[in-house]
């Protein structure tokens, strides 16, 4: 069985950013709606410990799990956040073996995307989740610095000879968070790779072209140039 769980939370430094409008539309709406359109997620629910939220996620046929305000902090963690999900769902007699996890202030996701990464997953048992990536050289960790001594030094050190030019470094590939679909086993083990540990170890890159989650206004203008892109 395959469970969608939409995690927002109302604690943020932009005022009720998820309930933000893009085209009329909250920006919860995009992944709420892509969701609904997959035949295989059999249920829907909204991870928060905002009421509005709760509220607008009902109407969209997604069920309450109301999350304690301790992990609904600036600083909380994302896998508690699940670990709470899914022990809900347990007390529920709901046992999903598979879990979408869509993220409310991300409104760049296709339908195609979530079925392709579900196919993925089920089609190979060594996979322990399958997440949407953006390749991003301009962005590169050997073009990264930090400031020691109040002087810009390498954030990752090597001996080896770095091009100045994107071009010639080795793809980077960064995380999108728009939604992931793990096994549920893998959340509980928690033996993936860092910071992204609940994905597990063998977690395959589904390669889109756009993305963005909304953390500034700003943000909100390049969401609507996307989402005008994608169609």
């Amino acid at each position: 069985m395959i469970t969608a769980i939409l995690t927002a939370r109302g604690n943020n430094t932009l005022k009720d950013k998820n309930l933000i409008k893009i085209f009329g539309k909250p920006l919860m709406f995009y992944p709420c709606n892509e969701a609904k359109k997959v035949k295989s997620i059999k249920n829907f629910f909204v991870s928060s410990e905002d009421k509005k939220i709760l509220k607008q996620g009902n109407a969209y046929g997604y069920k309450t799990i109301l999350r304690p305000k301790k992990f609904a902090l600036p600083n909380s963690n994302h896998h508690d956040v699940l670990l709470h999900a899914i022990d809900f769902l347990n007390k529920k007699k709901l046992n999903p073996e598979i879990l979408v996890i869509l993220l409310g202030n991300a409104p760049i996701i296709k339908k195609k995307w979530i079925e392709d990464s579900i196919k993925i997953l089920k089609r190979n048992k060594k996979i322990s989740s399958v997440v949407p990536v953006v390749q991003d050289n301009d962005h590169h960790p050997l073009r990264s610095k930090k400031i020691k001594n109040s002087f810009l030094k390498g954030f990752v050190k090597t001996k080896k000879k770095v091009s100045t030019n994107r071009q010639d470094l080795e793809n980077c590939y960064f995380l999108c968070h728009n939604f992931w679909v793990i096994k549920t086993q893998e959340i509980l083990k928690n033996k993936g790779e860092k910071p992204w540990s609940f994905l597990g170890p063998k977690s395959y890159p589904y390669i889109i072209d756009n993305h963005i989650d909304i953390h500034r206004i700003e943000d909100i203008q390049i969401a609507r140039h996307i989402l005008k892109k994608i169609g």
